[in-house]
């Protein structure tokens, strides 16, 4: 589908024309509540028939296996036959993108950077989102700033969250005075129960004051956490005489203590953040810079899926 779109998905910084072509590939993504109940009653399992609405549609004659609480007795006094009350179901709901840029972000070895992995992650969401009615809005962080981007069902506000992650890009931030919990912090502020939360991040920093503040986004929210990191990060420990460049500046990296230490961190980042979610009923999904964003999405988010495992 790629080819045939003309889709720039690669390099270091994202192309807006290209996310914007996005909408079309994600009108087969369905990105519902993925907690499954089989049970009618009430209890603390999710689903996704999100109950009856109160907007109030028709009268019809009752049917057997009708909920007899719909029952609309004035129109059956008046006509002697049994009618019921007809209410449009409420499908709509927020959700929410958080997208972390900072300064970590913009790494990659192979085919992209993890930000412009991101931005393609986010762009598919946003428009499947949009494809099922949904309010759209979202969170975009650096390093010392966040920009808020309210939910709406409109093209415009997808448009205006691809353009920040844009900008955002094109304006790398060095400073680094945004921790994960702080994100998941503001998170908390602007979601509201019922949501969908999305977080795409490295989630480099992960930590135990990030633990509780994600334990309680979850609580009433719906959150799914999308880890992007790059193969080589993985094998950090593993090279010697490692040449980084930022485009302009070309160093050779050594084996030391300071990658070790590196190393070290990410794995302890990554096992926390783990167990997290797996306490907190999160689901966690890992996505790689080498990934096509396109099959990525669609072997995790596909329509005619009726269940995944966390944690895939």
């Amino acid at each position: 589908m790629s080819k045939t779109l003309d889709l720039q998905l690669e390099g270091t910084r994202s192309h807006l024309s290209s996310l914007l072509q996005l909408r079309h590939p994600a009108q087969e993504l369905n990105i519902y509540s993925r907690q499954y109940s089989r049970s009618v009653l009430l209890g603390q399992q999710k689903t996704t028939q999100r109950g009856r609405g109160m907007e109030f549609e028709e009268v019809r004659q009752y049917h057997a296996g009708d909920d007899v609480r719909t029952i609309d007795w004035r129109v059956t006094a008046r006509t002697q036959v049994p009618h019921t009350k007809l209410f449009r179901e409420e499908r709509e709901r927020p959700v929410l993108l958080i997208c972390d840029l900072r300064p970590n972000m913009f790494f990659g070895s192979q085919k992209r950077f993890k930000s412009v992995q991101l931005a393609n992650l986010a762009a598919q969401l946003a428009w499947a989102a949009i494809h099922h009615k949904d309010r759209i809005g979202g969170l975009v962080f650096d390093g010392q700033s966040q920009h808020d981007i309210r939910p709406a069902r409109s093209k415009h506000r997808v448009m205006q969250l691809l353009n920040t992650l844009c900008e955002q890009e094109a304006q790398i931030s060095t400073a680094k005075n945004i921790s994960m919990a702080d994100i998941l912090l503001d998170s908390r502020r602007v979601a509201r129960p019922g949501s969908a939360v999305f977080i795409l991040s490295d989630f480099h920093d992960f930590d135990e004051a990030a633990h509780h503040q994600l334990h309680c986004l979850a609580r009433h929210i719906d959150v799914s956490c999308i880890r992007i990191s790059d193969p080589l990060e993985a094998r950090l420990s593993q090279l010697q005489g490692l040449s980084i460049s930022d485009g302009e500046l070309r160093s050779t990296l050594q084996q030391g203590p300071e990658l070790d230490r590196f190393a070290a961190q990410q794995m302890r980042s990554q096992d926390l953040l783990t167990q997290a979610c797996a306490k907190s009923a999160v689901e966690l999904l890992q996505c790689q810079t080498t990934d096509d964003p396109l099959t990525w999405l669609a072997g995790r988010f596909a329509k005619q899926k009726t269940r995944r495992a966390k944690g895939a």
